[in-house]
């Protein structure tokens, strides 16, 4: 019988199984910000365990609020600051250098096919789109990670995601994955990976790969994963050139971790795209999904244009391409926070950051701060967003506020007219 690419991982990664089910995995990776990591690095000084098992695997970003806003966020900031610095980790990204997590990441190069990588964060599955195995986790599993450079997991089951047909004019990857949660349902993939495979899959670039996997977790995916392909080689080229003698033996390298074609699948779901719409949720929950048509004319207060889900330099020439030569209406907040340094100097050199504040967005420095409530647009309570992030939960961007999630040529549209509109109409 074949393997999935999952199974592979945990082969090739196993350290122990202390007890059938569980597997304990060497981790190639092990990634920080400083919302979950400080509570491990307390615990880490508290069982005097203040070590790190290898500072060149440990990836430091301070990215959720920042600059911080208040004196809590700031003694978050500096605890997980001084941890890198103590331990002398090499790639640590403070204010002026950082950016979203899982967009930095991997435009540095860390990600590679074949890699265990854990975090304190429930979007680490976006990673899974380079064919790695990528979870978030909770505080013990993050500081045994830290401390050992291993991580405990039952071995999950896959569902194979068949996209197939053509992606329709003004129809994009957050299009499709939220389609796709709508079909499994918030619980539909709990404790199992989602493999997004088919022609659609193959002909997306690894900025939308990313936002496929991202949302995994809004069907209780353990993690998402797209087989590496010479899109995956060419991405990470920059970054491996000195391994591989050519891109094809590079590409011929990471075959290894492709599922094999007699690989066995929990469940298969198969989705023709052809006729597929803009999709937007409704309500509390990622499953809770209808066509923007559906929603047409739902007032919005704010419009956000970023995250981990779609704040890439595509999802911004996306949100560009509707807003030039246009303004947004006067009833609404526009607010785009590209990803990157690297994302936000690639939007100004393209003119992209001239066309959003001539339209008359608020651009900031990359944070994570708006999608969870935090800090750089938050929402008043009965305020209504429509986002380009990953999660609607009841007070997710502020307490008593209402996300819509879209993706960023629907929350450009929005912006314009004031409510929910189908980009294809302007």
């Amino acid at each position: 019988m074949g393997k999935t690419l999952a199974e592979k991982i945990f082969d090739s990664h196993l350290r122990d199984e202390p007890f059938p089910g569980t597997k304990i995995l060497n981790l190639d990776r092990v990634l920080c910000h400083e919302i979950t990591t400080p509570v491990a690095i307390a615990d880490l000084v508290w069982r005097n365990k203040d070590r790190v098992f290898d500072r060149e695997k440990i990836k430091v970003v301070i990215d959720h609020v920042t600059p911080s806003k208040d004196t809590k966020t700031a003694t978050q900031a500096k605890i997980l600051r001084d941890w890198a610095r103590r331990h002398d980790i090499p790639d640590f990204f403070d204010v002026g250098r950082n950016g979203v997590c899982h967009a930095i990441f991997p435009e540095k190069g860390y990600i590679r096919p074949g890699y265990t990588v854990i975090m304190g964060d429930s979007h680490t599955c976006t990673h899974g789109a380079f064919g790695a195995f990528a979870a978030g986790v909770g505080t013990t599993d993050l500081e045994v990670g830290i401390l050992k450079g291993v991580c405990a997991f039952r071995e999950p089951e896959t569902i194979r995601v068949n996209l197939t047909g053509n992606l329709p004019q003004g129809v994009y990857a957050k299009d499709v994955i939220l389609h796709v949660i709508a079909r499994l349902g918030v619980n539909g993939a709990t404790d199992r990976v989602i493999e997004f495979r088919g022609s659609v899959v193959e002909r997306m670039n690894m900025d939308a790969r990313m936002t496929l996997c991202n949302m995994a977790v809004e069907a209780g995916g353990t993690s998402g994963v797209c087989m590496p392909d010479m899109t995956t080689v060419e991405y990470l080229w920059e970054f491996i050139q000195d391994e591989f003698d050519s891109k094809e033996e590079a590409l011929e390298d990471y075959q290894q971790w492709v599922s094999d074609a007699d690989a066995k699948y929990t469940q298969t779901l198969d989705i023709d795209i052809s006729a597929l719409e803009p999709q937007v949720t409704y309500d509390y929950k990622p499953d809770c999904v209808k066509t923007v048509r559906d929603m047409q004319g739902t007032r919005v207060d704010q419009v956000y244009i970023g995250t981990c889900t779609n704040g890439r330099i595509d999802d911004l020439r996306q949100a560009a391409e509707v807003l030039k030569g246009r303004k947004i209406a006067d009833s609404v907040r526009g607010i785009v926070s590209p990803a990157t340094p690297k994302i936000f100097s690639d939007a100004l050199a393209e003119g992209i950051i001239q066309i959003f504040m001539e339209a008359g967005f608020c651009v900031t420095n990359p944070t994570c701060g708006a999608c969870l409530g935090m800090s750089n647009g938050v929402l008043a309570e009965g305020e209504v967003a429509a986002a380009t992030s990953n999660r609607n939960f009841n007070g997710r961007m502020g307490k008593g506020g209402m996300v819509h999630l879209v993706s960023p040529a629907t929350a450009a549209a929005t912006a314009i007219t004031g409510v929910i509109t189908d980009a294809r109409d302007l």
